[in-house]
């Protein structure tokens, strides 16, 4: 850090040690963190609407076709949208892509129409209405891959955070793996509540994004939990809020460097990605923010509330020359 705090002022504002006291404000912040988790999942499943209740399924999920297409003239989406609205397509849903010239169609086909048909006569009449339009990509799913996508991304989600929980509950211990798995609950179900109240579509790359959010999540968890396990070990009178504390102030510098590279990667990926990674670059944006706080906040906490069972390890011994040349 020393090396290029000459030149690039910013890193003078990182101090190279910190004495937070962040168990002060446990019970304010899990009240507000309990608060949030319910109200997502509230919103998440209201209304009780199969398949995705609150969330704004995309085709993957609720089936229909999604159409990008490149018009000879700058794309007119209230023209495009008024050239499928009178075809009986349901919700059809058109947005600006890529170049001005780039639009994006989703629609689903009307009941009793077969989807191929459907496609054919929404191309015909954009080419009739809007010139010589060149069709770049197509997309149907039907219900039935729409279930079936919805059904393997649950499943995806239960294994993933399930694995998660077993890998902590034996490299930590039930109490840290209890902690780990509210922190990862905490994270997924706000991202979902993200998806939820912003309206944005879910689609199988937000699985894609929640499932890395997970595993994000569980890299700063693991770091902060090691971090308590060696000072319970070093500090056996110490109180366990006062422990938590330290190990927290001692990885808060990495964890706040590691997000800040993260975030940085991801807002340009938001900005220049395009429609299809805008979900994903936000899902990651907002996971990389809760994460991090549910890792001081939420998993630490919890084993202040259930308590560490103290004094079963002894503090570890340093090698000494001997040990090494007979290794």
């Amino acid at each position: 850090m020393s090396k290029f705090s000459g030149w690039w002022p910013l890193i003078k504002i990182l101090p190279v040690k910190t004495n937070l006291q962040f168990m002060r404000y446990t019970k304010v912040l899990g009240a507000i963190s309990l608060a949030a988790s319910l109200a997502a999942i509230f919103l998440t499943v209201w209304p009780f609407t199969p398949p995705c209740g609150g969330l704004n399924c995309g085709v993957d999920f609720r089936g229909g076709t999604v159409l990008e297409l490149n018009t000879p003239q700058p794309a007119d989406l209230g023209r495009i949208r008024a050239t499928l609205n009178g075809r009986g397509l349901g919700d059809v849903q058109v947005q600006a892509f890529g170049s001005p010239n780039d639009a994006l169609v989703r629609f689903e086909a009307p009941e009793g129409v077969d989807g191929s048909q459907a496609v054919d006569g929404a191309k015909a009449a954009l080419t009739q209405a809007l010139g010589p339009v060149k069709f770049v990509r197509t997309e149907l799913v039907g219900p039935k891959v729409s279930g079936e996508l919805f059904r393997n991304g649950a499943i995806a989600l239960v294994l993933g955070i399930t694995m998660m929980m077993v890998y902590i509950w034996f490299r930590f211990g039930l109490t840290f793996g209890i902690g780990a798995a509210v922190a990862l609950l905490h994270d997924v179900t706000l991202t979902f509540g993200l998806f939820a109240v912003t309206g944005m579509e879910f689609t199988l790359t937000t699985i894609a994004a929640i499932l890395t959010i997970i595993g994000y999540s569980v890299n700063d968890t693991v770091v902060v939990l090691d971090r308590i396990r060696e000072n319970l070990r070093k500090y056996k009178r110490m109180p366990l809020a006062e422990v938590i504390d330290l190990s927290i102030n001692e990885t808060l510098s990495r964890t706040a460097i590691t997000g800040v590279t993260g975030l940085m990667a991801l807002t340009g990926l938001a900005v220049f990605g395009g429609e299809p990674l805008f979900g994903f670059s936000i899902a990651m944006i907002f996971g990389i923010v809760v994460g991090t706080y549910s890792s001081f906040l939420i998993a630490a906490p919890v084993l202040l509330l259930l308590g560490v069972r103290r004094g079963e390890e002894e503090p570890e011994k340093p090698i000494t020359p001997g040990q090494i040349q007979r290794t």
